[in-house]
This record gives C-alpha cells, structure tokens and sequence, in this order.
C-alpha cells in the first residue's frame, strides 16, 4: 500500500466529482482527504476493469471518526478521489476486523 502513495504530491479534485460526493452522501472533500492521513487505512486494488487507469478501494476514518468508503486513482503524482460514502455494514465489519489484527491487547 505505501508505495501506491510513496510519491503523490497532494490532491486534485474535479468539481463534479466534488459536488456529487456531497449532494449523494453528504461527504467533504476535507473528510476524505483526513481518511488518506489517518490509520488505519485499508487500500485495495480494485478488479474491475477501468479502460485508462487503476483504481483502488480504500478504507478508513476522518478526524472526527467517521468511516469512510473512497474509490480514487492516481493521476501525475496526484490522488484523485473518484467517490466516497459511509462505510456499509459489511466494510465496517471488515475494518474493525483489521483494527483488531493489529491492536496490541
């Protein structure tokens, strides 16, 4: 996962992406750039078939704690936040599953 990151610079947002996220889901685009920022962060590669460009899955919270479900690619050393929703059931499920993998008790 790190090395998807390992050389983005910062964010670029396309207005209707923008717009979209937040009249669908009531997301902000600072809330899903504080999810690239915050562990744990879950990152998966997605296997659908996208024509130009790789996707990837990713999940993970704001600062406030919400949970969030981003699709985003890369483009020119840039993440570029494709969508994003509250986690469903299942995901956070999934999420608290790798927070305990990885939480010393």
């Amino acid at each position: 996962m790190k090395k998807i990151f390992e050389k983005c610079v910062s964010f670029q947002w396309d207005e209707g992406n923008l717009e979209k996220n937040w009249i669908n889901h009531s997301v902000l685009r600072s809330e899903c750039e504080q999810v690239f920022f915050n562990k744990p962060l879950i990152v998966s590669e997605s296997k659908k078939n996208h024509e130009k460009e790789n996707r990837w899955y990713l999940l993970g919270k704001t600062d406030t704690g919400r949970r969030l479900f981003i699709v985003f690619t890369i483009r020119k050393n840039m993440v570029r936040v494709i969508s994003a929703r509250d986690m469903s059931k299942k995901e956070r499920e999934t999420y608290n599953e790798e927070i305990k993998k990885h939480t010393k008790i």
